[in-house]
Order: structure tokens, then C-alpha cells, then sequence
């Protein structure tokens, strides 16, 4: 079993937690960001666990997707009330996460998966799960613990494979320039390349002291565009928060 594919099993059981905490009135009301209840972001993870399961199907079959099953999938979730796109949700999570231990080695090595111009192997494909995964529970939790954090062990996975996140989320300021970061819990060095036209993000050992100092998974946040300032660490101000802000607004 890959690192990825246990953080996930703990997400999994970390969501399924809090939802037993969640008094049902409160299904309606508002998650992080504020336009989706907790609800819908029960059901934003419900729907994607169905369609990932399909993807991975559709894989080891070798055969093409249905271009029309991820709309009709969201035309179903939508239209749940807000009980059942929680308790259906916490069903298919369970059931995706299932489908992806119980895979026998020979069909995590044959699995692949296109998205544009990226390839993904079966690692690869827990990691989206994941970050999806991890981010959307915090979502979820945030409201009612304003300190909620990502682990330590969610964020450096997610950090692996973060790349693809930063050139979906990354917007360009216009600015050229390089930001060196150093993150804790666990320490890695990386280098933010902006560029007029890109954002690019890679791993680079820095010797001596870094533009910015940032606990892991407050960065993971950060790219995510979830590190507002009512939920940054004390020790994180400047002006290249605010400016990384900018580069990161969310999506």
C-alpha cells in the first residue's frame, strides 16, 4: 500500500468523524468558502468518489469513459437533500477507498489515467483523491474550529504531487521573480517561479535563510487559496504572504 493510499484511509476516517459530530440542522449551513454548505461539500466529495471510482473501472477495462456519466452523476448528487448527499457521501467514500486497497498490484501497475496533458499512474490517482479529500474536509470543519489544520503527513504527501495543483490554481501577476520557501513539519525546500505568463513550483535545496518560512500545511492551504488571514499561523505575516495570496486566490 503506498503512503498516499494510507493518509487517504485517514482522511476518510477523520471525515466519517465529524460527521457523526454534525447536528443535521446544521447541514445548511455555510462550509469554507461560504457559497457551499456543508452539504454540498458532502456531496462535492460523494460525486467525485463515484466518478473517480469510474475512472478507475473504465481503466482497468480499457475502455473509454462515458463522456456524459460525470454530468449525470452531479445532476443525481444535486439533487439529494441535504441529509442524504451527507449520509451517501460518507457511503461511496467508503466504497471508492475499497475499490482502490482491495486492487491487486498488477492492476495498479497497468493503471493510467489522461487529464490534459498530464499522465497519471495509480499513485497518482489516490493523490488527487487526496488533496480533493483532505482540502474539502477541512471545508467542512473549519466553521466549527476556526483553528482546524491539515496533518502533518496529508501535507507532505499532497506536497509531492503539488505541481499539478500550482499550474491549475497559480495565476501570474506579472511579476518576475523567484520566492524560495522552507516548510516545517516536515522540512522540504521549494522554489515559487512566477513568471508573466506562469507559475511554477518545484523542490530545491536552499542553503542559508528563505524568503518565507511556512509550516507544511499551511502552504498546502495557501495553494489551495484557504489561508485567509483569520486562518493563518500567528508567525506568517509580511509582505510575501500577502503577495503568494495573490498568486493563490482559490479555485
Amino acid at each position: 500500500m503506498s503512503d498516499r493510499l494510507q493518509v487517504l484511509r485517514d482522511s476518510v476516517r477523520h471525515l466519517e468523524d465529524m460527521a457523526s459530530k454534525i447536528d443535521t440542522v446544521d447541514y445548511t449551513s455555510s462550509a469554507y468558502p461560504v457559497d457551499w454548505t456543508i452539504a454540498d461539500t458532502f456531496s462535492h466529495l460523494g460525486s467525485g468518489a463515484v466518478i473517480g471510482e469510474r475512472r478507475f473501472e473504465d481503466s482497468l477495462a480499457h475502455r473509454e469513459s462515458d463522456p456524459a456519466f460525470n454530468t449525470s452523476v452531479w445532476d443525481e448528487w444535486n439533487a439529494k437533500d441535504p441529509a442524504d448527499k451527507v449520509t451517501d457521501c460518507l457511503a461511496s467514500d467508503a466504497a471508492f477507498l475499497s475499490t482502490l486497497e482491495a486492487s491487486t498490484e498488477e492492476q495498479r501497475k497497468e493503471f493510467h489515467l489522461m487529464m490534459g496533458p498530464f499522465e497519471f499512474d495509480f499513485d497518482g490517482l489516490v493523490g488527487l483523491r487526496l488533496g480533493e479529500h483532505v482540502l474539502h474536509t477541512w471545508d467542512i470543519e473549519v466553521p466549527s474550529d476556526p483553528h482546524a489544520t491539515l496533518s502533518n503527513s496529508a501535507a507532505n504527501a499532497i506536497l509531492d504531487g503539488i505541481q499539478f495543483i500550482v499550474l491549475r490554481a497559480g495565476k501570474p501577476t506579472g511579476e518576475i521573480k523567484n520566492v524560495t520557501l522552507r516548510t516545517s513539519d516536515p522540512v522540504r525546500d521549494f522554489t515559487l517561479v512566477l513568471d508573466v505568463e506562469s507559475v511554477e513550483f518545484v523542490e530545491s535545496r536552499h542553503e542559508g535563510a528563505v524568503d518565507l518560512e511556512i509550516p507544511a500545511e499551511a502552504l498546502v492551504r495557501l495553494i489551495y487559496g484557504r489561508l485567509d488571514t483569520e486562518h493563518t499561523p500567528g508567525s506568517l505575516t509580511g509582505d510575501v504572504v500577502n503577495d503568494l495570496r495573490s498568486v493563490f486566490p482559490g479555485f
